[in-house]
C-alpha cells in the first residue's frame, strides 16, 4: 500500500488530493492502524511509527499556528524528518499550512489533504487499510452461503465438493467461491473468503463444464464475500478418518491464518443426501452461537439420571445396613436365625429328623428382631407360638356377640 493506492482508490470516497511530496508518493505503508501526531510536534518522537500514515488535524494545526515561525519550522522539520510515509491534513487549511507543505516537499514526504474531519477520515482509511493490508491465504474448496452461516467445503479431488455447492443454489442458497477461496484475516480473530477475480460466479460441475451461477439463478444466488463459520471436510467412507465421533461431544477445529474454526468430518457414500446434512450442520452451528448443543444437553441428562439412580441405591443400602447394625461385643445378630441357651431348654434344638423335628424346633424357637428404643437399636427375642397350642379363633355371631367354634 503507498500514497499513489491512496489515491488511486475508488471505494474511499474522502476526496483526497496531492498537496506535496510527489517525489515520495510511492513510499510503502505497512500498518493498517493511523497515528495522530500531536506529541511530536512539540519533540516528543517516541512511539512514532514511520510505516502508518499520520494525521494532522485542526487540533494539531492551531497548536502549530500558536508558535513562532522559528519554533514551527524546528517541530515540522523534525517531525517530516523521520521518513514518514504519508501524512494526511484534515478539515480546512490554515496558514500555516504552507509552512507544512514546505516542509514535506524538502523531505519528500508525500502530503495529502482531505476536506472531511478527522474522525471520519480516520474511520475510512482504518477499513480500506483493514481490508488491504489484512493476512491472505489461498485455499482449495467451496464457499457458500447457508442460511447465513459460511460453510467452507474441503476435502480431496473429486469428492463431490461441486455437486454439494450446485445442490444448495437450487435450494436457494448463495454461491460465494468455487475452487479458489481468497482468505484474509480480520479483527478481532474473524477470517472471511472471497472468489478469485478471474473466477468470480463461476462453478465447475464434473459433466456439465464451467456454469456462470449468476446467468442460471440470478443475482440472489451469489454473494461476493463471507465469513467462514464452519469448515467441512467431505472424506470417503472408506478412509481413515471417516471414523469420528458419533455422538457430536468432540470437537475439532481448522486453523485458517491462525483462527480456529470449528470442524465437521462428513463421509460420503452414494445415495447420502450430502446437502440436507449441511443444511441441518449450518442450523445446528446457529443453535451452537445461541448456547443450545444437543449433544452435550443429552449426556448431561444422562448423567444426572444415572446419578439420582446411584443416590437411591446408596440411601437404600444406608437404611436396611441401619436396621441391623453391628454389636461391638460380637459377630452381626442374623435376622432370622433361632438363637440357643443351656439356661432355657426350650430353646435349645431337638434331635428329631424328619419335618416334624423341623416344625417342632421352628415353634418354640425364638426369633432375633431389631427394635428401635430411646437408646438406639436393641436385638429382641420374639418367640413363636406352637398352631398345636394355639386357642382356637373367636368370630361373631350374627347376633354381635363372641361365638367358639368348638360348640
Amino acid at each position: 500500500m503507498s500514497a499513489r493506492m491512496l489515491l488511486d482508490e475508488t471505494a474511499l470516497e474522502l476526496n483526497m488530493s496531492l498537496a506535496a511530496g510527489a517525489t515520495g508518493i510511492d513510499r510503502p505503508i505497512c500498518h493498517s492502524r493511523i497515528q495522530k501526531s500531536g506529541l511530536a510536534l512539540a519533540g516528543h518522537f517516541h512511539g512514532i511509527v514511520p510505516t502508518r500514515i499520520q494525521i494532522l488535524g485542526q487540533t494539531e494545526q492551531s497548536f502549530l499556528a500558536k508558535l513562532d515561525p522559528a519554533a514551527r519550522n524546528q517541530a515540522l522539520m523534525g517531525f517530516f524528518g523521520l521518513g514518514l510515509s504519508c501524512v494526511v491534513v484534515t478539515g480546512e487549511l490554515v496558514p500555516s499550512t504552507q509552512e507544512i507543505i514546505t516542509c514535506a516537499d524538502l523531505t519528500g514526504t508525500p502530503l495529502l489533504h482531505s476536506s472531511e474531519r478527522s474522525s471520519v477520515t480516520i474511520t475510512s482509511l482504518h477499513a480500506l487499510l483493514d481490508e488491504r493490508l489484512a493476512p491472505r491465504k489461498r485455499l482449495h474448496g467451496v464457499l457458500i452461503d447457508v442460511f447465513g452461516v459460511g460453510l467452507l467445503l474441503i476435502g480431496p479431488s473429486e469428492v463431490g465438493k461441486s455437486e454439494c455447492a450446485l445442490d444448495l443454489v437450487m435450494r436457494g442458497h448463495r454461491l460465494v467461491a468455487d475452487d479458489v477461496v481468497e482468505c484474509d484475516y480480520r479483527p478481532p480473530g474473524m477470517v472471511f473468503g472471497a472468489p478469485a477475480k478471474l473466477l468470480r460466479h463461476h462453478l465447475e460441475v464434473r459433466g456439465l463444464g464451467i456454469l456462470n451461477i449468476k446467468d442460471l439463478f440470478g443475482v440472489t444466488a451469489i454473494r461476493e464475500r463471507k465469513r467462514i463459520d464452519v469448515v467441512v471436510r467431505l472424506v470417503e467412507e472408506a478412509s481413515p478418518e471417516a471414523s469420528q465421533d458419533r455422538l457430536g461431544l468432540e470437537e475439532r477445529f481448522h486453523s485458517i491464518l491462525s483462527v480456529s474454526i470449528p470442524e465437521l468430518v462428513v463421509p460420503v457414500r452414494p445415495g447420502r443426501d450430502m446437502a440436507t446434512i449441511l443444511e441441518v450442520a449450518a442450523r445446528n452451528e446457529l443453535l451452537k452461537n445461541a448456547g443450545h448443543h444437543a449433544a452435550r444437553e443429552l449426556f448431561g441428562a444422562i448423567e444426572s439420571r444415572i446419578a439420582s439412580q446411584a443416590a437411591a441405591i446408596a440411601d437404600k443400602r444406608v437404611l436396611v445396613e441401619g436396621a441391623h447394625p453391628r454389636t461391638p461385643a460380637g459377630p452381626p445378630i442374623p435376622r432370622d436365625e433361632p438363637v440357643a441357651s443351656s439356661e432355657h431348654p426350650s430353646m435349645m434344638p431337638t434331635q428329631r429328623t424328619g419335618s416334624s423335628a423341623f416344625s417342632a424346633t421352628r415353634s418354640r424357637t425364638p426369633v432375633v428382631r431389631a427394635q428401635e428404643s430411646q437408646f438406639g437399636m436393641k436385638a429382641v427375642r420374639i418367640p413363636r407360638i406352637d398352631e398345636s397350642q394355639a386357642p382356637p379363633p373367636v368370630t361373631t355371631s350374627p347376633r354381635g356377640g363372641p361365638k367358639d367354634r368348638r360348640r
